[in-house]
C-alpha cells in the first residue's frame, strides 16, 4: 500500500488529534505517504485532500477539537455520494483510508469497503456508544469536563441551598451522565437506558435525603432520556420548596485539551489502524477491549449492542443518598 488517507468525521472529540498524529507518523515510517482529507466525507467526495507530512502533526497532540475539521455528510449515504468519493481516490492514488468517528462514520467506512476500498475505522465519540469498544477517543475528556463543569455549579448551589439540574451530552447512551453522576456524588442520575419514575427517583429521593440534613442537590440527566429536562427545575421546585436552576453543558464537554488517556488511546488506536492497512487489511474497526487494542470486522462490530449493568447503574442511587 503506497497512499492512505485519513479523516474525521461526524461529531468532534478531545483525542482525535492524537490518532491523526500516530496514523501520519507511523504511516510515513513505514515508507507511505498519506493524505489529510477536510471536513469529512464531504471532503473525500469534492476532493479537499492534502499531502501530510511529519511536520504537518507537530504539536497537535495537547489540542482539542480536530486540524482536520468535520462535517456530516447526507449526500454521502446515496450511492452517488460513495462513487464520487471512490473516484477521488482513485484519481489520487489513495489505496486505504482511516475513518476516525462514531459509528454514523464507521457505516460510511464500511460503505467504502464494500465497494473495494480497504478503510478502517477508529472510534473517536465522547458518547462512548461504540458497542465493540470499552472505551472510545473523547470519552474520558468530557466526562472530566463534565465533572469540573458540575463541581463549580454545586459550589454555587452550595452557597444558596439549591438544587441544580444539569443536562449532559451522549446522544441515546447514559455512559457521560451515568459515571459523570457518580463522580460527582449526584443524588439522582437519569439515563436512557433505564426506566425511572420521576416522583419517585427524584423528588422522593430529594425529601428523603432533607430529612437527614442535606439542603443541596445535584440531578443529573443525558439528553436521550424520555422527558424534556429543563421543564424538570420547576415540577422540582414546586414539589420540594428547594428553588432549583437548569444548566444545559452543551458544547462544552466536547472542547479542550485531551486528558493523558485519550491522547495515549488515540496514539494506539491511529497506530494499529496503520498496521492493518500496511497489511492490505481493511474493513475493520479498531477497538479497546479488556484493556488490549483489538479489531473487528467492520459489520460484526456495527451489529454489536452496548449495555450498561443494572449494578453500575445502583451504585449511582446507593451511595448518593
Amino acid at each position: 500500500m503506497n497512499t492512505i488517507a485519513v479523516l474525521t468525521s461526524g461529531g468532534d472529540a478531545p483525542g482525535m488529534n492524537a490518532a491523526i498524529r500516530a496514523v501520519v507518523r507511523s504511516a510515513i515510517e513505514k515508507g507511505m505517504r498519506v493524505m489529510g482529507v477536510r471536513r469529512g466525507f464531504n471532503g473525500l467526495m469534492h476532493g479537499d485532500i492534502f499531502e501530510m507530512t511529519l511536520r504537518s502533526v507537530s504539536n497537535i497532540i495537547e489540542r482539542g477539537g480536530t486540524i482536520l475539521y468535520t462535517a456530516r455528510c447526507p449526500e454521502f449515504r446515496t450511492e452517488e455520494g460513495v462513487q464520487k468519493a471512490l473516484n477521488t481516490c482513485k484519481y489520487l492514488g489513495i489505496d486505504g483510508l482511516v475513518v476516525i468517528g462514531g459509528d454514523g462514520s464507521f457505516r460510511g467506512a464500511r460503505e467504502l469497503s464494500e465497494h473495494g476500498l480497504p478503510t478502517v475505522g477508529v472510534p473517536g465519540t465522547i458518547d462512548n456508544d461504540i458497542a465493540c469498544c470499552d472505551r472510545t477517543i473523547g470519552y474520558d475528556t468530557a466526562m472530566n469536563t463534565i465533572v469540573e463543569m458540575v463541581d463549580r455549579l454545586r459550589d454555587t448551589s452550595e452557597s444558596h441551598d439549591r438544587c441544580s439540574v444539569i443536562e449532559v451530552m451522549g446522544r441515546h447512551a447514559g455512559y457521560l451522565a451515568l459515571n459523570g453522576g457518580i463522580a460527582v456524588g449526584a443524588t439522582s442520575v437519569l439515563i436512557p437506558e433505564f426506566e425511572y419514575d420521576f416522583e419517585r427517583d427524584v423528588i422522593d429521593r430529594m425529601k428523603r435525603t432533607r430529612r437527614t440534613g442535606k439542603k443541596n442537590f445535584i440531578i443529573v440527566a443525558a439528553e436521550g432520556i424520555k422527558d424534556e429536562i429543563e421543564p424538570m427545575a420547576a415540577v422540582i421546585e414546586e414539589a420540594t420548596g428547594v428553588e432549583t436552576r437548569y444548566t444545559n453543558l452543551g458544547h462544552v464537554q466536547r472542547g479542550g485539551s485531551p486528558t493523558a488517556c485519550d491522547r495515549v488511546l488515540g496514539s494506539k488506536m491511529g497506530y494499529w489502524a496503520v498496521e492493518l492497512l500496511s497489511q492490505d487489511i481493511g474493513n475493520r474497526v479498531v477497538a479497546q477491549k479488556d484493556g488490549k487494542i483489538v479489531d473487528f470486522d467492520i459489520f460484526e462490530a456495527l451489529s454489536m449492542e452496548k449495555h450498561i449493568e443494572e449494578r453500575e447503574y445502583k451504585v449511582a442511587y446507593d451511595i448518593s443518598i
